[in-house]
């Protein structure tokens, strides 16, 4: 009996979907794109209406081979990559490949890995749409072109190894821009006046926060008071000034549950909430979409697809997740009409429906045994945001009271209380919200207060924060650049290739970004153009909707890129954009030096370049400071002293009898802490090979204790193990079945 082969593109996605299908059918996987274009060429014939070059990746032949064979033998083979354009442009590869009868081949799609899905989706097969190949197949060309004829100009112009990409500088020149921001930033004072008040004959514990608003009536504005002597003034007058309750407003207002989650905003909560990158969220999240062993359950999708624009949910979770709720929370809990949610992004297309679990009652607790700790959060995290997003609105009851204080001179001074208190959670009960409570005493008009400390205050404005890979999202998404499915791969590859380091999870851009952005603005305005950037992306839109061809999108891009790098060929040279002359001359071969910039930053250089290869750290650069600074340490195979040096992975130690002796060792940095398990080692800080610190003994391999919070110091009271910085200015024990947490003194 001939066999059903289905094609998907991961191994742990055919053992999912292997428990729904029985006898009969058999299930491979193509470990991704099965055909792309070659590595060492640009692969794109531009006289021939951009036609691609198609290979086979020599770690894909093997598995070429197999479905070959495997495809000869089947009955039918059903193409089940995923539903979106990347996913169509699979199928269409593997079409091709394996050169089949159309009558043989299937196309089908499910967005979630799902019994009922899976089964929906044989019996409605489809063509392989080539609208969604086409829109796929324009933006892999266009990106080629960009990439692979822009890098090599930065290489000639800048430094070897710099990339350029469509969507990737575009990214460079938003963090630019915004450090630029911060850098001409010009902070102004102003202050504000708080006073800690109470009821007249109320208790202490009764106390409560107010803050100056109002002066004769008229609203302060940010800026009213703008030095000490004007907040000291105020306060001189409020000394003896009788205090009462002027005015007491109560309202109830409402608060709605968010939407369920798309791709943009599943990243831009994991990073805020979970301190997750964009690649890292993406990552777990296919995880969870793909199937995680459940025990006898067996291999188990938990969330559908996570690259979607859409925050539609199918009606069958709908129905399911409210009748949970009911019998969870009571009716109360659960809306009279289902909520639907429509998507603002006008070019919404990646998938048809927004990411959420798969079963509405798999509460993450009766997972979490199966789970690690990323999986276990970030399923939480989804199944509370669209469990959530069904349920009734949160009710509150607030407050405002204003305070007047009739100074000396007659001059009446107005405080306004704020309360907040939460009457119903409603949503709250499953997804936590940025809703404080703020409890304020039983108060009326005209009660007397008495003033327990009148406190000015003083402030800076700040200047707009660097972008954390959350508000960088955030940004794209709101400009039309690039999609959801492309940020995180583009945001890892600007820090990758050093043009962004994170500080603090804030992205901080390099030497080397400010002179490639410059350089890109200057002379290719388009590629890092918002506006263009964004129209390019409306261009594939059309042309998966079939409203537009490819190739003229592609003709009417490249003929003026093209031209324009030809031209800027010629007039741009290297000594322009990437050398300073000094007054300092080569110590080796007496030549003049420069400073130049490479991937990594700044150096000096000798002009005598190749003949000399003289080059050393830029006085009074961090790296030319440790590169003087040597350790009580000697070098183990010829004693000289070891020193600190600087290099692309940052500072390390090596021998100062450099280059004769190439002696090295990792720089370990002690954090002042005791390993708690061996009790010998210093805990040290490292980093892993994607750049994520940790924390770990100094005597690895020995003692292989590790840990990723940095450690306080500290000794947890309740348990004995090791306290950790936490979120924000929270603390807390690093043994997980303790709950010790307290906030930090300011």
């Amino acid at each position: 009996m001939k066999t059903k082969l289905v094609i998907v593109e991961s191994p742990t996605k055919a053992k999912t979907i292997t428990k729904f299908l029985g006898r009969g059918y058999k299930i491979l996987s193509s470990f991704g794109h099965i055909r792309d274009l070659p590595k060492k060429e640009i692969g794109i014939d531009t006289e021939k209406d951009f036609t691609p070059k198609y290979v086979i990746p020599t770690k894909s032949k093997k598995v070429a081979g197999e479905l070959k064979r495997a495809a000869a033998s089947a009955e039918t083979v059903y193409f089940a990559s995923d539903e979106d354009r990347e996913g169509e442009a699979i199928a269409w590869h593997l079409s091709e490949l394996l050169d089949l009868d159309p009558k043989k081949t299937r196309r089908i799609t499910f967005h979630e890995i799902t019994k009922e899905a899976i089964e929906k989706a044989l019996a409605n097969p489809r063509e392989i749409d080539r609208r969604l190949v086409d829109a796929q197949q324009a933006r892999r060309v266009l990106d080629r072109l960009v990439g692979y004829e822009l890098s090599p100009f930065l290489w000639r112009k800048v430094a070897r190894g710099l990339s350029a990409g469509r969507v990737q500088s575009v990214v460079v020149r938003l963090i630019v821009e915004r450090e630029r921001e911060i850098q001409k930033f010009v902070p102004q004072e102003y202050w504000t006046i708080e006073a800690l008040l109470a009821r007249q004959g109320a208790a202490s514990s009764e106390s409560f926060n107010a803050r100056l608003t109002k002066r004769d009536g008229a609203t302060l504005d940010k800026f009213a008071i703008k030095d000490t002597a004007g907040a000291a003034d105020i306060v001189k007058q409020l000394e003896a000034a009788p205090w009462k309750v002027a005015a007491v407003e109560r309202k109830t207002m409402s608060r709605s549950p968010l939407p369920p989650f798309t791709t943009s905003t599943l990243q831009q909560e994991a990073n805020n909430k979970l301190g997750y990158s964009a690649k890292q969220t993406m990552v777990i999240a296919q995880q969870l979409y793909e199937g995680v062993e459940l025990g006898p359950d067996g291999s188990t999708g938990l969330i559908t697809y996570m690259r979607t624009d859409s925050v539609n949910l199918a009606e069958k979770f709908i129905e399911e997740a409210r009748r949970y709720l009911g019998e969870k929370f009571g009716g109360r809990a659960v809306p009279a009409e289902p909520r639907r949610y429509k998507t603002k992004s006008k070019s919404a297309q990646e998938a048809h429906e927004a990411i959420r679990p798969t079963d509405a009652g798999r509460h993450p607790d009766d997972v979490a045994g199966y789970l690690d700790d990323h999986q276990r959060k970030l399923y939480e995290l989804i199944w509370r945001r669209a469990l959530g997003s069904q349920m009734a609105d949160a009710e509150l009851a607030t407050i405002a009271v204003d305070i007047d204080a009739a100074a000396a001179g007659g001059t009446t001074y107005t405080f306004r209380a704020n309360g907040t208190t939460v009457t119903y959670k409603g949503f709250l009960q499953v997804y936590e919200s940025d809703v404080k409570e703020a409890l304020l005493p039983e108060l009326k008009k005209d009660d007397g207060i008495e003033p327990q400390e009148v406190t000015p205050k003083q402030h800076f404005t700040e200047p707009p924060p660097r972008y954390s890979e959350a508000t960088l999202v955030k940004t794209l998404e709101e400009n039309g650049i690039g999609r959801p499915s492309t940020y995180a791969p583009t945001i890892s590859t600007v820090i990758d290739r050093g043009y962004v380091k994170k500080e603090n999870k804030r992205l901080e851009p390099t030497e080397l970004a400010f002179l490639v952005s410059d350089l890109l603005v200057a002379h290719f305005r388009d590629i890092v153009d918002y506006q263009f950037t964004a129209r390019m992306e409306e261009n594939l839109d059309e042309i998966a909707e079939g409203r537009r061809e490819w190739v003229p999108v592609i003709r009417d891009f490249y003929g003026p890129f093209k031209s324009n790098l030809k031209i800027k060929e010629g007039e741009i040279s290297k000594k322009d954009v990437a050398e300073q002359v000094t007054d300092q001359v080569c110590e080796k071969c007496g030549k003049p030096m420069v400073i130049k910039i490479g991937r990594y930053g700044k150096f000096m250089a000798c002009t005598g370049f190749p003949a000399c290869r003289n080059s050393k750290p830029l006085p009074g650069s961090e790296s030319a400071a440790a590169e003087k600074q040597l350790v009580d340490e000697k070098c183990p195979k010829c004693g000289s002293p070891m020193m600190i040096r600087h290099g692309r992975f940052g500072e390390f130690i090596s021998c100062s009898n450099y280059p004769e002796c190439k002696t090295t060792k990792p720089l370990l940095k002690k954090v002042g802490v005791k390993c708690p398990s061996c009790k010998e080692g210093d805990m040290v800080e490292k980093k892993t090979r994607g750049g994520k610190m940790f924390y770990a003994c100094s005597r690895y391999p020995d003692c292989k204790f590790a840990m990723w919070a940095r450690p306080t110091g500290e000794i947890c009271p309740d348990c004995g193990a090791l306290v950790v910085f936490a979120k924000a200015d929270m603390v807390r024990c690093s043994n997980k079945e303790c709950h010790f947490e307290r906030r930090l003194e300011k």
